[in-house]
């Protein structure tokens, strides 16, 4: 059970009370045991915070916006939803409103309405987060190019994000050229590499997001794209994904829904 639309998390919330999720949405204390070894594994990560209280035998990893588990050991890193069904709690949903409220409600909080046409109301016009950036020499193998339209986006992207998933999915919808960039984020950088590596690179990137399980790259294949992606983004200062670029150079960071990228690419056409 997943959620589609990110601001029935936010419904979640209402629905089971505030009171029933204040204990799920505080942070425990630290644990540098998990940390150091999240250090030596994930040496491209830069981790936020862990918290090894809330839930028995697994540590929450907040790493930007990315939200994933680890045992204590953090040997193993399990991407996905956690549930108290004693309690009906989506615990997961309560640790993404706490890091990113706006994100999760579509940023309607801190931005600006505008005009949407097609439905006679408002919608969300994010913020610019950082100063524009440049693309232009960033290498072609370390992209992944899918969809089609007036409008391009570079997509910085881990295949174990849920949000990258579920904004792959809104961008899948709209009238737009998607240049993927895929950067290790959670340990993903062989997935990264069966997916560029790939006979069918579009085919491998939809597979990636729905199994999540790394393909053997072929001998010999190129990597340096990839190289070049992480460089970037650490760069950049883009620690989490997914990041979201426009052919102007303004960054988006986080999911948003179509409606809010919708107006946010006619504004950089303007």
């Amino acid at each position: 059970m997943e959620f589609r639309n990110l601001t029935v998390a936010a419904g979640l919330v209402a629905a089971t009370g505030l009171m029933g999720f204040s204990a799920a949405l505080a942070f425990g204390a630290t644990n540098p045991s998990v940390e150091e070894a999240l250090a030596e594994r994930l040496p491209n990560t830069q981790i936020d915070a862990v918290d090894c209280d809330e839930i028995s035998a697994l540590c929450a990893v907040q790493a930007g916006t990315n939200l994933f588990y680890v045992d204590p050991s953090a040997r193993f890193l399990v991407v996905g939803r956690v549930y108290d069904m004693e309690t009906r709690q989506d615990l997961t949903a309560a640790r993404l409103l706490q890091m990113n409220p706006d994100m999760l409600l579509g940023s309607a909080a801190a931005a600006k309405p505008v005009p949407d046409a097609a439905a006679g109301s408002s919608a969300p016009s994010p913020s610019r987060t950082v100063d524009p950036v440049k693309l232009a020499a960033l290498p072609d193998n370390g992209a992944i190019v899918h969809g089609s339209g007036k409008s391009r986006v570079t997509v910085f992207s881990d295949f174990r994000c849920g949000f990258c998933r579920q904004l792959a999915e809104e961008l899948a919808d709209m009238d737009v050229e998607v240049v993927e960039r895929p950067i290790s984020i959670m340990g993903t950088r062989a997935l990264s590499e069966s997916v560029v590596c790939a006979s069918n690179p579009k085919r491998a990137l939809r597979e990636a997001y729905r199994d999540g399980a790394p393909n053997k790259p072929g001998q010999g294949c190129d990597t340096s794209g990839l190289d070049a992606n992480e460089a970037f983004a650490r760069e950049n200062g883009f620690n989490g994904t997914p990041v979201i670029v426009r052919s102007d150079g303004e960054v988006l960071t986080g999911y948003r829904p179509k409606a809010t990228l919708e107006a946010w690419l006619s504004e950089g056409e303007g």
